[in-house]
């Protein structure tokens, strides 16, 4: 039996590499992997002996040669192909362990430039991993350590890998090299609406349901390298479900909004309290305090790490997850005695979201640039104007609203949401929830909306709750007669020209 390791990730090399010497297989390696080999003591040999030919050009050129895929390719039950492999001195090969250049952690350092990238395209390995992946009857191709001790555990008991285990690490190799290509072609698309979007998803985990019990589910890692959810660390709880997931995704795209301590407590996706403060304490408790009976059961967001006294004041209600960047030990050690709650922390929260949404309908994906805009060209448009403290209310509001299913209206008050009406068929209906659920805070608060209005119903509403002052994007047909609503209640009223519709 003979084997050809050529690695980057050379991870558990070492002992899979001894334990196929033990078995009595021929290793032929390349470059930095035949060093690493010899240097332990594994008796391994150049590629050249394959090949009858060095390798040139900086390493581009080593694997390229019927000597190796000649090897690779014959069938072992076609007297032709064994006939052409003897005659031109072809060795056969029966295990392939390649893993490709590390492209992925190349353009993820912000000092790479684009030759440093484009030096990191592996040729030989992916064409390697497909020759070898498509003689699966014969060969046997592995793509990551992960693998080695199933492979090795196989040679041992029958030799080597049974023909299920080949065709499934043939599929595993293809979807490998299928990823690689996909992060390649990203890399170099110039545009955000390329002609084709080839995009890869790794299984991460399964979900113990979906968004029913009758449903099944899973979470799928996108691209090569986990960020953001994918990357998350649970340090206690139940397992995290998929409308977990759901719920994480709003709060921590809410929060991340925010350059100061913001909290963002969510339920079914939409939040029903959100505020800053001057630390992680202060805004959870002013969260909290905006709609206290809709934190049951929901998914809190703080973009700070969570001390001691931010932990104390979450122990007192029942919620779901708590998703941050860090947990301080106290805290830690203080909410993992509910042991029903999840606690999440991401590493480098908040940092580059991505530029793209994706969303799956029936049939394709539909694809858009991130709601990254807050305000436009605001124009104040009524006889009263904004106070300054009014102005950071609307600043703070439309970054909330942003988060809101639509019709979607926010009212809010010194960095504080009182009341969230969202997802109405009707806007008058959702102002109507929003101001129900401010109550008596209403009065001097402003109000914010995620679209025009198109009636000036809602104005009347706002005057009869003490809103202070209006916000909205702008541009219906019937602007004035808002406008005009306000004046006569003496609201103050500001055009963002900029509409945050979210469906």
């Amino acid at each position: 039996m003979r084997a050809l390791l050529s690695v980057s990730d050379k991870s558990g090399l070492v002992g899979f590499a001894a334990g196929l010497a033990e078995l009595g297989v021929e290793i032929v390696s390349t470059g930095g992997t035949l060093k690493v080999l010899q240097s332990a003591g594994i008796p391994a040999v150049a590629i050249e002996t394959l090949t009858h030919f060095p390798e040139m050009m900086d390493g581009r050129l080593k694997t390229l040669h019927p000597g190796v895929h000649g090897g690779l390719l014959a069938k072992r039950n076609n007297p032709q192909h064994l006939s052409a492999a003897a005659d031109h001195h072809i060795g056969l090969i029966d295990l392939v362990v390649v893993n490709l250049y590390p492209f992925a952690d190349t353009i993820r350092n912000p000092s790479t430039t684009w030759d440093d990238a484009i030096e990191q395209i592996d040729i030989g390995g992916p064409a390697m991993i497909r020759s070898a992946a498509k003689n699966m009857a014969d060969v046997t191709v592995v793509v990551s350590p992960l693998l080695y001790d199933q492979v090795l555990a196989e040679c041992r008991q029958h030799g080597k890998p049974t023909p299920e285990t080949r065709r499934s690490l043939a599929r595993v190799a293809f979807e490998h090299t299928a990823a690689y290509d996909a992060l390649i072609a990203s890399y170099l698309s110039e545009s955000d609406t390329p002609d084709s979007m080839v995009c890869s998803f790794t299984h991460r985990i399964p979900l113990r349901y979906g968004e029913n019990p009758h449903q099944s589910a899973s979470f799928y890692q996108w691209g090569d390298t986990p960020t953001h959810l994918a990357a998350l660390t649970q340090w206690s709880g139940k397992e995290l479900s998929y409308n977990n997931y759901l719920d994480m995704n709003a709060a921590y795209q809410l929060v991340c909004e925010y350059g100061q301590p913001a909290a963002a407590i969510i339920k079914h996706t939409n939040p029903c309290g959100v505020a800053i403060g001057s630390d992680a304490h202060d805004a959870y408790q002013k969260a909290h305090a905006a709609d206290p009976v809709s934190a049951f059961g929901s998914v809190v967001a703080i973009n700070r790490e969570v001390d001691e006294a931010t932990a104390d004041a979450l122990a007192q209600t029942f919620v779901e997850v708590v998703l941050a960047p860090s947990f301080h030990p106290t805290a830690l050690s203080r909410l993992k005695k509910k042991s029903a709650l999840r606690l999440v922390s991401i590493p480098g929260f908040g940092t580059s979201l991505s530029s793209l949404t994706v969303r799956h309908v029936m049939g394709g994906l539909l694809v858009q640039q991130r709601d990254e805009a807050v305000m436009g060209q605001q124009q104040v448009v009524t006889k009263v104007l904004p106070t300054d403290c009014q102005e950071a209310d609307i600043q703070f509001g439309m970054r909330v609203v942003k988060h809101v299913k639509s019709n979607g209206i926010v009212v809010v008050k010194n960095g504080v949401t009182l009341g969230v009406g969202a997802g109405q068929m009707s806007r008058i209906d959702s102002v109507r929830i929003a101001l129900q659920k401010a109550g008596d805070a209403a009065q001097g608060a402003t109000m914010v909306s995620d679209a025009f209005f198109p009636f000036r119903d809602s104005i009347d509403e706002a005057a009869r709750h003490g809103i202070a002052v209006v916000a909205q994007p702008g541009g219906s047909m019937r602007d004035q007669e808002s406008v005009d609503a306000a004046d006569v209640h003496g609201i103050a009223m500001v055009m963002t020209g900029v509409r945050h519709f979210l469906h």
